[in-house]
């Protein structure tokens, strides 16, 4: 196939001329009409001699066609050649999202977990510090109760001064002057409010206790503001315990310094002791001993419990001591224990006693437990009442205007004995005390003193 166009030339084939043959005449040429200029544009296909013209506009839709075919058919050979790619690209970009979701699902579903637990473990951990409160509260009331009925050391001392308007009132009147109080023992009276700063440091109790998760922000500061609470109320109590047992413990040094300064036997003595009061109390002996498994603030307890114990022994002992003053209001002496000039003739002589200034009337009171030995006139004394205390003490009261008390009576202290006077060997109204040990004559400002130091805080 050739494609030609008409003014191409009348010879189909080039004869190239021959140099060496001798021209040979040519034909004339053939006068043909000359092409138009549509035939010079148009476009012949020849093929097998057979020629087929078609114009421009003709040739250029075939060639543009076969173009655009070929070139769909390249895009479909490259689709076809590169589709798995695709769809391997697509498959495993469509793979990735979905490992991706479920890789965000497990991760959300194990974050729930998470959450759920450790809400669970909050609630058991909230439930656990609730119930540890609980507890520790109940124990805190426990030794609040304890510290409450705990008693508090009394310190006793010498008879207590009564207004003078009464005693004028009494000593005018015909009635029998009553004694005024006297702590011959340590007396365990708790102060009225303890009780109520106790409780005002206790917590109140929780007695709504959430059953379910509590989700308040502030719960977890809510707890250790109770922790924080208790903690006070435990610190404030074992200081509390602690001044009490040092409390005790001075209180127990000093009745046994009294015993010491005054040089008596303390086992012999509280052997005479007279036992405590007796009423419808009974029961087998069981010795004293802390639980094994204490903690420091019961075994505190138990120690002071002994020492009270320990105390109320010595205060029994000590009720045999004539430590306090005979008479009401401030010591005042008219005349010492020892070597003085006699009143009457004006010589050196030995004063036995103490004179303790008074007036006419006034209580005497007797200054330890015992037992009336004489009650009645005694020449130099007047009249006079002498008190046997046991363990070789004795007491003597001498220039009474009044004696209210006969032999073989049971005496108490601060019970009044007598009334101050000027009878016997006596320049004026005042009162003559003696203290004797086996009969002698002692020092009575040695027990009053000791007295003193026993009542100092």
């Amino acid at each position: 196939m050739s494609y030609r166009a008409n003014h191409q030339a009348d010879h189909s084939h080039y004869q190239p001329h021959d140099h060496a043959r001798p021209h040979a005449r040519r034909p004339a040429p053939l006068l043909t009409p000359a092409p138009s200029p549509a035939a010079q544009s148009s476009y012949t296909i020849a093929h097998a001699g057979k020629q087929v013209r078609f114009g421009p506009v003709v040739f250029w839709i075939v060639v543009g066609t076969v173009v655009i075919m070929g070139a769909w058919s390249a895009a479909t050979a490259t689709y076809f050649a590169f589709r798995d790619d695709v769809l391997t690209r697509l498959l495993a970009r469509q793979a990735s999202m979905q490992y991706a979701y479920e890789d965000r699902i497990a991760e959300l579903r194990a974050r729930l977990d998470r959450t759920t637990s450790r809400q669970l473990l909050d609630q058991e951990q909230f439930d656990q510090k609730l119930d540890q409160i609980v507890r520790r509260q109940t124990a805190l009331e426990s030794r609040a109760s304890a510290l409450t009925a705990m008693p508090d050391v009394g310190v006793t001392g010498s008879i207590k001064p009564a207004p003078r308007s009464s005693l004028s009132s009494d000593s005018g009147s015909s009635a029998i002057p009553k004694p005024s109080p006297i702590n011959d023992t340590v007396i365990f009276v708790a102060p009225p409010d303890r009780e109520a700063r106790l409780e005002s440091r206790t917590p109140a109790p929780t007695t709504n206790q959430p059953t379910q998760f509590a989700k308040i922000q502030g719960l977890d500061t809510t707890l250790v503001r109770l922790q924080t609470s208790l903690d006070q109320v435990e610190t404030r109590q074992i200081a509390t315990l602690n001044a009490v047992e040092e409390q005790y413990e001075s209180r127990i040094r000093r009745m046994r310094g009294v015993f010491t300064d005054l040089g008596l036997d303390l086992n012999q003595m509280q052997g005479a002791a007279p036992p405590p009061p007796r009423g419808g109390v009974g029961g087998p002996f069981v010795p004293v001993k802390p639980p094994k498994d204490a903690e420091t603030f019961e075994r505190q307890i138990y120690r002071i419990n002994v020492t009270r114990t320990q105390i109320d022994r010595l205060n029994r002992t000590l009720s045999l001591v004539p430590y306090r003053k005979p008479v009401l209001g401030e010591v005042e002496f008219s005349s010492g224990f020892g070597v003085r000039t006699d009143p009457f003739l004006g010589r050196p002589a030995m004063h036995t006693g103490l004179d303790f200034r008074a007036s006419m009337g006034d209580p005497v009171r007797a200054t330890a437990n015992g037992r009336v030995d004489n009650a009645g006139w005694s020449g130099g004394y007047g009249r006079m009442i002498e008190i046997d205390h046991g363990n070789g003490l004795s007491t003597r009261y001498g220039h009474l205007s009044d004696i209210k008390v006969k032999v073989g009576d049971i005496i108490k202290i601060g019970q009044i004995i007598g009334a101050v006077g000027s009878t016997g060997r006596s320049t004026g109204p005042h009162l003559h005390y003696e203290t004797r040990i086996e009969g002698e004559a002692v020092d009575p400002q040695k027990f009053l003193r000791a007295g003193v130091r026993l009542s100092s805080n």
